[in-house]
């Protein structure tokens, strides 16, 4: 089913989520959100972004170039960062319009388990280590607004009250 995706400046997407319990309930939502994501289209969708305050995202950062190949991230942890920083545009889908530019670490070290509690680690670089800490800052109530400089913020809401 596809779901509702919350747009700025909805206050849940401002709050910090609590941890998801795995499952066959978890497992439901985590389908619903990637048939979302393949709609919107987008290659990474949190929970808080179709209303669900957990620790929860779904990304595929390759499907647009390729076959599909989903991840679902259930109570994820950045173990490492690397030092290298790479500044790109980012798109929103909670954020319509304007695209930011956002520094990222270039590779990061991530422990998670899926939706039914099967535990992973793995290290991402590229894009998929760009696109897990956006998405993991949806977990944490931060938006790529928030990264921006007063003025450049100022900017984007500009844009988007327009």
């Amino acid at each position: 089913m596809i779901l509702p995706i919350l747009r700025w400046p909805d206050v849940r997407l401002s709050r910090p989520c609590a941890p998801a319990v795995p499952g066959a309930e978890l497992m439901a939502l985590a389908e619903d959100m990637l048939e979302t994501m393949y709609a919107a289209p987008g290659r990474g969708l949190a929970a808080p972004q179709v209303g669900h305050l957990l620790r929860l995202f779904v990304m595929d950062v390759g499907w647009k170039e390729g076959p599909r190949d989903p991840l679902v991230i259930v109570n994820p942890e950045i173990l490492w960062m690397s030092d290298n920083r790479v500044t790109g545009p980012e798109g929103c889908l909670s954020i319509p319009g304007p695209v930011t530019e956002i520094s990222r670490a270039s590779e990061i070290r991530m422990r998670w388990t899926d939706a039914l509690g099967a535990r992973h680690e793995a290290m991402l670089t590229g894009f998929a280590a760009i696109c897990a800490q956006h998405e993991y800052d949806h977990l944490d109530g931060v938006l790529t607004l928030d990264r921006l400089a007063p003025e450049d913020r100022a900017r984007a809401e500009a844009e988007l009250i327009a």
